[in-house]
């Protein structure tokens, strides 16, 4: 699974998501409370009301939902056109409600801001352009024309001009930031939810693999022993069998087949136990066995210990996680994506802290995106030849989200920044540059248990 296999979800998909027993329900409890304010209205306070069309209104959506609870089975979810005409139907009988009720002198005119609300969290932008204008030119023809409210007596109950054209401008604002606001928090929060899966995704591939290893390995080692038994046996037989030249070459056949075998068996238990198997390992061949898929990729990446860090055998010991060798392959896999011929990767350590530089000679982070690095689907937002720089995949920023999140899952703190401009610095020169700093106490193996060794294997019993 690549970064170019994960893409997040379209609005019209979430939009199927809505089951229609969803919507019944909540239109049933929207009619008893209009017809519960029509009453009461009547009753308790007076008002000669226009009971037919009202009722009619109500009738209307009754109707419909008796309609769709015989006609669609209970788990029919809806299409992106079915919600929206569903809310669009909704958003225009309450405005006809409210048209033979006052208009905007009705206090429950407020309630306008539901149905694009519920747009805007769930239909995709254009669904929720045409509900948003439709309600504020609905809103507008409501100050405007509509039936007035009389009260028992024959008095006209209505506010004056002023509040009329106040309750008009702040309904229209009130639709536009409840929209806007309602939309961008959710797409935040799907776009956040696409990026975590993506990344359990990925750590449960990586961890797959680190058990596929494991078996490997075990495999290998075990059928180690009597592979060495039948070439033994085949060289005994072979020196015997001279006289039998043809099953003499029967026992050069096994022979030779066992070598093969060996030959098998030692690049499995290599790929197995070397780079997967074993728990643990020190810094160094961790971030080689990170940076393998990348380096037959025409860049050119190098490896170096901090001159203040000390010699190469004191350095430490650190557990094989299958969060920090996909997040740093993902860091890795950024660098030689964007370098111009070198990646640099340089460890460090002291007794407190395990640190990990990446370095490349590119153009570095665009100025402009430095603060938001680690969002996830982070698209461009000038026009760039894309496939100039990155020609494997158009850049989502779902590669480095996915490593920030697994590298912090593991204690880690990134950094991202850009090459220093100073000519006295060590690091001028230099394109992108990734940090990444572990507490020693949570990634030393020897910190942790005291011991780095695995043990004895155990043999595989069936």
């Amino acid at each position: 699974m690549t970064q170019a296999t994960i893409k997040p979800l379209g609005d019209r998909t979430r939009a199927n998501w809505i089951r229609l027993r969803t919507m019944i329900v909540l239109r049933w409890v929207a009619i008893a409370g209009q017809l519960i304010a029509i009453t009461v209205a009547q009753r308790l306070f007076g008002l000669q009301l226009e009971l037919a069309l009202c009722y009619f209104a109500i009738g209307v959506s009754v109707i419909g939902n008796l309609i769709a609870t015989l006609v669609f089975p209970e788990n029919k979810r809806l299409s992106e056109y079915e919600n929206l005409s569903m809310v669009l139907f909704d958003l225009l009988q309450l405005s006809f409600l409210l048209f033979v009720t006052g208009g905007l002198n009705n206090p429950f005119s407020l309630l306008l801001l539901a149905p694009v609300t519920i747009s805007a969290t769930a239909l995709s932008l254009r669904s929720t352009v045409v509900l948003c204008g439709t309600a504020i030119v609905l809103v507008s023809i409501l100050a405007t024309y509509h039936f007035p409210l009389i009260t028992q007596n024959g008095g006209l109950m209505e506010i004056p001009d002023v509040f009329v054209f106040g309750n008009w401008i702040a309904l229209i604002i009130a639709i536009v930031f409840s929209t806007a606001y309602s939309r961008r928090v959710t797409t935040e929060i799907h776009s956040m939810s696409d990026a975590l899966t993506a990344t359990q995704m990925a750590l449960a591939r990586e961890q797959k693999l680190t058990d596929l290893g494991g078996v490997v390995a075990a495999a290998a080692h075990e059928l180690g022993t009597p592979l060495a038994t039948i070439k033994l046996t085949s060289v005994e037989l072979l020196s015997e069998l001279q006289s039998w030249p043809e099953l003499a070459e029967d026992a050069a056949l096994i022979r030779d087949q066992a070598d093969r075998c060996r030959d098998i068996l030692r690049d499995m238990g290599r790929a197995g136990k070397d780079d997967l198997h074993m728990h643990t390992a020190p810094l160094m061949t961790v971030l080689e066995e990170a940076a393998e898929p990348h380096r037959m990729r025409g860049k050119t990446i190098e490896f170096s210990i901090d001159p203040t860090a000390g010699d190469t055998v004191d350095q430490p010991a650190i557990y094989r996680k299958p969060e920090i060798i996909h997040g740093l392959r993902n860091l890795i896999q950024n660098a030689v994506d964007f370098a111009s011929t070198t990646v640099w990767v340089e460890a460090n350590w002291t007794d407190r802290h395990i640190s990990v530089r990446i370095f490349d000679d590119g153009k570095g982070f665009p100025p402009y995106l430095l603060g938001r690095i680690g969002d996830p689907f982070m698209r461009r937002r000038r026009p760039e030849p894309a496939s100039s720089e990155r020609p494997e995949y158009e850049g989502m920023g779902l590669g480095l989200f996915i490593a920030k999140t697994l590298l912090e899952r593991s204690g880690a703190e990134l950094r991202f920044a850009n090459g220093s401009e100073d000519p006295t610095d060590r690091f001028n020169e230099l394109g992108a540059v990734v940090e990444v700093i572990w507490p020693r106490r949570q990634l030393d193996a020897q910190t942790t248990n005291g011991s780095t060794s695995l043990g004895e294997n155990l043999p595989i019993r069936i």
